[in-house]
């Protein structure tokens, strides 16, 4: 077999009584005890593990065909695909990123370059979705919605992008100081066009960790939208809505993206258009119509056949639903115990919803395989999975990027799920969050909270430091 059995292992650890597996990379046991509680983040999909693999095993439940299943999967994800139109082609004329696991590193987020290049970086591989459109929300003709900043050799990239820092330092109420950093982006090097800045509008995504998508894809959506009903705290500025959406067809309740603007996990589109990988739904490349396809032709690509079947894409729909879910780490630190207090305190559970059910059977994938081990699972993502205003207040600009997605307006946020999130920095080696990576660490990521989240934010910078400490050492063990 072509990968390993990590379930298998990870068991052979706990029974064998090691913290750790001796082979590379390591794959650290917790030495604890089955909780019955809050730890337990995603029932039986839960792993005990708190290694640089954290977000990247299967589920103990992934057996036989579905575990052959899942390696398939593993491998069409993470495997550096190339230009050719053999197995593994596919790759261009233009794209954003060669692989699912170029950006998504680990099943996380690949350290951006926003921060260590200042944009597309010198290496040319950025890490990160790069929207464009005129002011009035209409595409350009010679890009799309979507830049992408990288090409086959031979091949003309549409563009790069550079970021500007602006730094501000804030203080709380004890005296101890914060900075923020609030981005401006710019596009360079355009291949075609010339945009006048004034035209231009421009916002970034650093990936999403892909922990938790199988249970999200089989929570009971009915109750997404009684917690809708409910999202009305006036006394906290708090009223959370639901994205309807509306693909492949059907109208239903978004949960996937940073937007809720995906009623599933997206595979095909991420391998059209973060690839420019053809497939049965995005048949056309990314960049048809344009310099790039005649510039692939001559470096002897051929567009006459789709890039990845429908079978392969289900295989890796099949490897991100059934990636286990990191246990909470830590729980009886009271440094740990007091933070968890605090959280409930500053309210963020109004919004970071602690508990939620899957339907009783479970997740349907692209092809109709059917994963009923999802359903009938009570999980803790720490999120309602609606919109909220995130505010146009901070630094001037605040979390309001003016992109539409859906009914979700440019202020308007899902609320991110924070189970695995404390594992960030030892799987992906960096503590970036929010959507573009601005926030540097958790402290910086509250702090950016405005409009729906400011009376949290408020009720955090007003606790004692050693309080605050104990909050963010709360989600870190998420």
């Amino acid at each position: 077999m072509r990968y390993l059995n990590k379930s298998l292992l990870a068991l052979s650890c706990v029974a064998s009584l090691l913290g750790a597996c001796d082979i590379e990379d390591t794959y650290d046991v917790l030495d604890i005890e089955v909780p019955a509680g809050y730890e337990l983040s995603a029932g039986t999909s839960t792993l005990f593990v708190r290694s640089s693999k954290a977000y990247d095993m299967p589920a103990s439940w992934v057996t036989g065909t579905y575990n052959s299943r899942f390696n398939s999967g593993d491998g069409l994800y993470d495997d550096v695909r190339t230009s050719g139109n053999m197995d593994g082609g596919g790759l261009g004329p233009v794209y954003a990123g060669y692989s699912c696991g170029s950006c998504h590193r680990n099943a996380g987020r690949t350290t951006p370059t926003l921060w260590t290049e200042g944009g597309t970086g010198s290496t040319g591989f950025s890490s990160m979705l790069v929207y464009v459109s005129r002011k009035n929300g209409a595409f350009f003709r010679d890009y799309g919605r979507v830049l992408h900043d990288q090409a086959i050799y031979g091949v003309e990239p549409e563009g790069k992008l550079h970021v500007d820092w602006r730094y501000e330092t804030f203080e709380f109420p004890d005296g101890e100081t914060y900075e923020l950093a609030a981005p401006t982006y710019t596009i360079t090097e355009w291949y075609a066009d010339s945009i006048a800045p004034e035209d231009l509008f421009c916002t970034v995504r650093i990936p999403l960790r892909h922990v938790g998508m199988g249970q999200m894809m089989a929570i009971d959506t009915s109750e997404i939208e009684a917690l809708a009903a409910q999202s009305n705290y006036p006394e906290y500025g708090i009223s959370g809505r639901c994205n309807y959406i509306t693909e492949k067809g059907v109208t239903g309740v978004g949960l996937s993206g940073n937007k809720a603007q995906h009623l599933d996990l997206t595979v095909e589109l991420g391998f059209s258009s973060d690839m420019g990988v053809t497939n049965s739904r995005y048949p056309e490349e990314i960049c048809e119509g344009q310099a790039q396809v005649n510039q692939g032709s001559l470096m002897g690509l051929s567009y006459d056949q789709l890039d990845i079947s429908a079978e392969d894409m289900e295989d890796v729909d099949l490897y991100m639903q059934t990636l286990g879910v990191p246990a909470r780490r830590d729980v009886n630190d009271p440094q740990v115990q007091l933070g968890e207090q605090m959280f409930y305190e500053a309210k963020c559970h109004l919004c970071h919803v602690t508990t939620l059910h899957t339907k009783t059977r479970g997740s349907t994938l692209l092809m109709g395989t059917h994963l009923p081990w999802l359903g009938g699972q009570t999980i803790h993502p720490y999120s309602d999975f609606l919109l909220h205003d995130m505010g146009s207040e901070i630094m001037g600009v605040g979390l309001n990027d003016n992109y539409v997605s859906g009914l979700a307006r440019g202020n308007e946020w899902r609320t991110t799920p924070l189970w695995g999130i404390g594992l960030q920095e030892i799987v992906n080696g960096h503590t970036y969050f929010l959507h573009d990576g601005r926030a540097r660490n958790f402290v910086e990521a509250i702090m950016w909270h405005g409009g729906e989240g400011e009376a949290s934010k408020n009720l955090f910078k007003n606790m004692t430091k050693t309080e605050r400490d104990a909050l963010v050492r709360f989600l870190q063990s998420l």
